[in-house]
């Protein structure tokens, strides 16, 4: 289930960033710092809300095209679920760590993806999101580079809003 998440997540960021593939996803708005996407898929509507970092650290490093976002495809039982996704791979076996307000949460990573590690925690990781100013992100690259990026979380309680009906 996973790889197919890392299948379409992807599919999705491709969409948006190419613009022979644009027409597959389509802007359904902007709430400040994130913007708020749907594309049909095989499974049905898939929406999501992304944001880029307004923050990369170290500044020495290319760190490619970073987005943290949070999907919502009810036609496979899913309902806001964050994914970080890098322009790197990370470290094999690393886990990445997204902190907000001093509270932490463990993200798995496989390939350029990482996702909650428990999915327990998915709620309360948004709760957090809704509640707070920025999210910082820590992870291990590929090559054995700490990396840290900040997010703002400014628009993600309209954002997510604004999917709530995603059919």
């Amino acid at each position: 289930m996973r790889g197919l998440i890392a299948t379409i997540s992807s599919l999705a960021l491709v969409a948006m960033t190419a613009p022979a593939l644009a027409q597959s996803a389509t802007k359904i708005g902007q709430h400040n710092a994130w913007g708020t996407y749907s594309y049909q898929a095989s499974g049905g509507k898939v929406c999501y809300v992304l944001t880029v970092p307004t923050d990369k650290q170290p500044p020495t490093l290319d760190h490619g095209d970073m987005f943290f976002f949070v999907s919502q495809r009810p036609g496979q039982q899913v309902s806001y679920e964050p994914q970080f996704i890098a322009g790197y791979n990370f470290q094999e076996n690393s886990k990445a760590t997204v902190t907000i307000d001093g509270k932490s949460f463990s993200m798995f990573t496989r390939g350029k993806s990482a996702w909650v590690e428990n999915a327990a925690e998915e709620p309360v990781l948004i709760a957090a999101m809704k509640s707070g100013s920025d999210m910082k992100v820590q992870a291990k690259s590929g090559r054995g580079n700490t990396t840290t990026y900040v997010f703002s979380l400014k628009g993600i309680s309209a954002a997510l809003s604004s999917i709530a009906r995603c059919k």
